[in-house]
């Protein structure tokens, strides 16, 4: 069994810091530029992004609190839809150094097994010195694995598949692959992208190919049916707090000791899950009195829409609630009784 704590942020943050100490500022950032452009996903191609060890050490620095954040807010959402469960094996595509084994380890109790897969050498060697120094057995157990993530991608089953600020990479037929190897080897799938239009997109898309294929929607959607919102005037997105520590602020610049990561995801399973009745779109608008919520949700038939809903003091407890709401946040809030 599993005796070590949960991995945590500041776990992370610790363990990066001692590994990457010494990082050149100057080659960092260079790296970190180039890197920047590929994260938003303008750039797909049939080679890795991660070239070598300054590559690698630039992304870890650079990307791997906010990648962790993103991803555990989608795991917990998925917790949240299927509370009695939880994975006893787990597999990564395009794990990079490792951000998502961290944060399955945050959010969920071992034993589990693990494995990372990625066509970067240098990623799934920075990641295994990271989950030595991590302290948690499941996260030192891993098996970091080479791989092409394309179109030949063989994925082993597992209870959960993740796949987080991956797709963009990929060519189309890439992209189309992979989510189709993740969705019959997983029970469960998440999928992580930036919170672009073009991020959107892509998870809408890879969304509809999941229900194709018999999975269930468990977040952050409450529904199976076609995304109410039109493309082109809007995009289905959520926020996640990064605490940034002086290595991250050295790396990329600023002075903010926090900064709001964006992204979009999907969780699906082949599993009963109890969706949310309905889901915060947007940050809540506090006024004098009032709170604003924009919400999505299941209408009759096979359809979902959007609704914008005032929670007054007169609704007593969910004004409360509604006051401490966040974006992204299953509402109604579920009853103490």
């Amino acid at each position: 069994m599993n005796v070590s704590a949960p991995t945590t942020a500041e776990t992370l943050r610790s363990t990066l810091g001692g590994l990457l100490d010494g990082l050149p500022p100057k080659q960092a950032a260079a790296a970190v530029e180039r890197l920047i452009a590929n994260y938003r996903g303008r750039t797909p191609t049939d080679a890795p992004v991660l070239r070598d060890r300054s590559d690698v050490a630039a992304y870890a620095a650079y990307r791997m609190p906010a990648t962790f954040e993103a991803v555990r807010s989608a795991l917990d959402a998925l917790a949240e839809a299927a509370p009695d469960w939880a994975p006893a094996s787990h597999v990564d595509v395009g794990g990079g150094t490792g951000a998502a084994t961290w944060a399955v380890d945050a959010t969920w109790d071992g034993p589990r097994r693990t494995t990372v897969l990625d066509w970067a050498e240098p990623a799934l060697t920075l990641g295994r010195e990271l989950a030595a120094a991590s302290g948690s057995q499941v996260l030192r157990g891993a098996e970091w694995r080479r791989a092409v993530i394309g179109a030949g991608l063989a994925i082993p089953d597992a209870d959960l598949v993740t796949v987080s600020y991956v797709l963009g990479e990929l060519t189309g037929q890439a992209r189309t692959a992979v989510v189709a190897e993740a969705a019959r080897a997983g029970r469960a799938v998440v999928l992580i992208e930036p919170g672009t239009p073009e991020g959107y997109l892509r998870i809408r898309e890879a969304r509809d190919q999941l229900i194709a294929a018999g999975m269930q929607v468990a977040a952050p959607c409450p529904h199976d049916g076609t995304c109410p919102i039109e493309v082109g005037k809007d995009w289905c997105h959520f926020s996640a707090r990064v605490s940034r520590s002086s290595l991250h602020r050295q790396v990329k610049g600023g002075s903010l000791p926090y900064e709001d990561e964006k992204f979009s995801y999907v969780a699906a399973t082949r599993f009963p899950v109890g969706p949310a009745a309905s889901r915060i779109t947007r940050k809540p608008q506090i006024r004098k009195g009032l709170v604003l919520l924009e919400l999505c949700g299941p209408e009759e038939g096979d359809g979902a829409g959007l609704t914008r809903v005032n929670v007054t003091k007169r609704h007593g407890d969910l004004y409360k609630a509604a006051r401490d709401a966040d974006w992204g946040q299953a509402w109604p809030p579920p009853s103490e009784d």
